[in-house]
């Protein structure tokens, strides 16, 4: 499946070592200020080869959009984009012709089509999320004009935390730093450890905590398209997730319901709000009008820089010395995906909440 959404539907095609990646946004609301500023911002914040904590790679990711726009804003008809790959190191993979690296696609997908793409891990790499990165800055900005934001951080690093706790924080003070966490102390920490994880040729994982504040209440599908439950779609779909949580999630586990209920309340403009917020945002599977906080887990990256065990193609076991340019963490690049593909699925929800009653 290479289409996510609804009435807002994002399109996705190409490789890790193709030519090119792109896609096709169709159902995207008329009239909509497109900054491509901001769109080349989103991807800077995604692009590899930003700082000594990610990939080698050097990919511009300059996003050339082909349709749909006309003065500067979108007409209501497909928006076509594609992002040339200029940087492809395909010899790098050689090796892994016939090996299955160990976690990753290779063996699933040949299971699956008879065939793989070796280099780079073809349509099962990352690289991918360029384009879901685009389709986030379109959504993005849709959003802004309905007083909706997005916005993620790092809060965790192997086993460096930050409470889990929203409001704590000012998730703008991520982008001050290379790992995208808010706390200046907690990501020189954090920093460090990625550092001395890559240096043994090792990885490591970590956790993204995303916000949406301005969210009306009413947006979900019931029973069977609800809103967390497609956020949790949404996030798991990224590569390295491992894992969603929303509200106090697995922390609810261990409650009570005389602690986590979020009682009502006037809101003093002649309205109702909560006096607090464990659930997250979301009851019922429908937004409630409060922030919606959600935390998503990425694994370690498979690709390690020194020898492991694997079979190859004729199932014999063979040691594979794994090259090539990755990330020792995913996650702090992982930040602005996050905030993509939360963006497109509210916007997607909120183009439907336009058709439940007139």
């Amino acid at each position: 499946m290479n289409t996510f959404g609804h009435l807002f539907r994002l399109t996705s095609f190409g490789e890790s070592h193709g030519k090119a990646i792109g896609g096709i946004v169709d159902g995207f609301p008329a009239g909509i200020f497109i900054d491509e500023d901001f769109i080349a911002g989103e991807m800077a914040r995604r692009r590899p080869g930003q700082s000594d904590l990610t990939t080698a790679r050097q990919e511009a990711d300059r996003v050339q959009l082909l349709s749909g726009i006309f003065e500067g804003r979108s007409t209501g008809c497909p928006i076509g984009f594609m992002i040339r790959n200029e940087a492809q190191h395909s010899q790098d993979y050689a090796e892994m012709r016939e090996a299955f690296r160990p976690s990753h696609a290779d063996y699933t997908y040949r299971q699956k089509y008879g065939l793989y793409d070796y280099r780079g891990g073809g349509r099962a790499s990352a690289r991918e999320t360029a384009v879901r990165v685009v389709g986030g800055a379109l959504a993005k900005l849709a959003l802004r004009e309905a007083g909706i934001s997005v916005e993620a951080y790092t809060s965790q690093i192997g086993s460096i935390t930050l409470p889990y706790d929203y409001r704590h924080y000012d998730a703008t003070a991520a982008e001050t730093n290379a790992v995208r966490c808010p706390d200046a102390e907690k990501a020189e920490e954090m920093a460090e450890l990625i550092r001395r994880v890559k240096a043994e040729g090792d990885t490591v994982g970590g956790v993204v905590t995303g916000l949406i504040r301005g969210c009306p209440a009413g947006l979900g599908e019931p029973v069977f398209g609800k809103l967390h439950a497609a956020l949790g779609a949404a996030m798991l779909s990224i590569n390295a997730a491992k894992g969603f949580e929303y509200g106090e999630g697995f922390a609810a586990a261990s409650g009570r319901g005389s602690k986590l209920n979020d009682a009502f309340k006037p809101d003093g403009q002649g309205g109702i709000t909560t006096q607090t917020n464990h659930s997250g945002g979301i009851q019922g599977g429908i937004s409630n009008g409060q922030t919606i906080y959600f935390r998503v887990a990425f694994k370690p990256v498979a690709t390690l820089l020194h020898p492991q065990s694997t079979v190859n193609l004729h199932a014999q076991p063979i040691l594979l010395q794994a090259r090539g340019r990755h990330d020792p963490c995913v996650v702090p690049r992982a930040v602005p995906i996050v905030e993509a593909m939360a963006a497109m699925t509210i916007l997607d929800y909120y183009l439907q909440s336009k058709t439940t009653r007139i």
